[in-house]
C-alpha cells in the first residue's frame, strides 16, 4: 500500500492517538524512551531557553524538553493531529507544566517568525512528512543563529543478519501488532512502509549540510534501528 496525501496520514495518526503511547513501547521493547534520553544529554539544554518541537504527538519529548528548559523558559508542540495533542494535553496537565504551549500545525509550514529558536526537535515525524527538504528548511528558518535542530528517528541497520531481521519484524510484526492493539492494520502497514522509504543515517545527515546546517553529528542506537541527528545553525 502506498500513502500519498497527507490528509490520509493525518487521518491514521488520528486514529490510533489512544493507543499510541503503548504501541510505541510495543514496538520498540520501550527503549524509545532511553533514546530520547540519550539524545537529550547530548542536547544538553539550559533553564531558560524556547524550544519548539515538532510532530511532537502525545508530547513525551515537549514534556521531557518542557522540564529541561524550566519555568523560566518555553516549549511549543508542534502537530498536525488534534486527536494526537489531546492526548499530550492531558499528561501534559498531569504534569502541572506552565510552559508549554500545544498548537496544531504544519511542519511544511511553522507559523513562528525566522531566528526565534534556541532548538527545534522532531522524534520520529521527519519519515512522516510528504517533503523532508522542506521540513528542514522550516527548522533552519525559525533557528537562532548558534542554535540547534535535532532528529531523533528509526534507521536501518546494517549488519546484515540483524537487518534481515529487523526487516521482517516491521515488514510483519509490526502492522499485525498495530491490529491487535489498535484494531488499525493500515496505519501501521503505513508506518512499517515510511520506516522503509525513509533516508539513511548519511543520506539524512547530507541533507541536514545541504540545507545550510553544519557540525552534523550522528548517534546511533540499537545497532542502528534508530539514530539521532544534531546539527547547528
Amino acid at each position: 500500500m502506498s500513502i500519498k496525501h497527507e490528509v490520509e496520514i493525518k487521518h491514521f495518526f488520528e486514529q490510533i492517538a489512544h493507543r499510541y503511547d503503548l504501541m510505541n513501547s510495543l514496538i520498540s521493547f520501550r527503549q524509545h524512551r532511553r533514546w530520547r534520553k540519550q539524545t537529550m544529554k547530548k542536547m544538553a539544554v539550559q533553564p531558560g531557553q524556547i524550544v519548539l518541537d515538532l510532530c511532537c504527538g502525545t508530547c513525551d519529548w515537549t514534556i521531557a524538553l518542557a522540564e529541561a528548559v524550566g519555568p523560566e523558559g518555553k516549549v511549543i508542540g508542534l502537530d498536525f493531529s488534534q486527536r494526537m495533542l489531546a492526548q499530550g494535553r492531558a499528561k501534559i496537565v498531569q504534569a502541572n507544566l506552565q510552559n508549554v504551549e500545544l498548537i496544531c500545525g504544519n511542519a511544511l509550514n511553522l507559523p513562528f517568525n525566522n531566528d526565534f529558536f534556541d532548538y527545534v526537535t522532531i522524534g520520529f515525524g521527519l519519515r512522516n512528512v510528504q517533503n523532508y527538504q522542506q521540513v528542514i528548511k522550516e527548522m533552519y528558518r525559525v533557528l537562532k543563529p548558534g542554535g540547534s535542530a535535532v532528529c531523533l528517528e528509526t534507521s536501518q541497520p546494517a549488519l546484515p543478519i540483524y537487518k534481515q531481521i529487523y526487516r521482517l519484524y516491521f515488514k510483519y510484526v509490526m502492522p499485525c501488532l498495530g491490529k491487535l492493539v489498535t484494531n488499525n492494520f493500515a496505519a501501521y502497514d503505513w508506518l512499517q512502509e515510511s520506516t522503509f522509504k525513509f533516508l539513511s543515517k548519511a543520506e539524512l545527515a547530507e541533507l541536514f549540510a545541504a540545507n545550510g546546517f553544519s557540525q552534523v553529528a550522528v548517534y546511533p542506537f540499537a545497532g542502528g534501528v534508530a539514530a539521532a541527528h544534531i546539527c547547528t545553525k
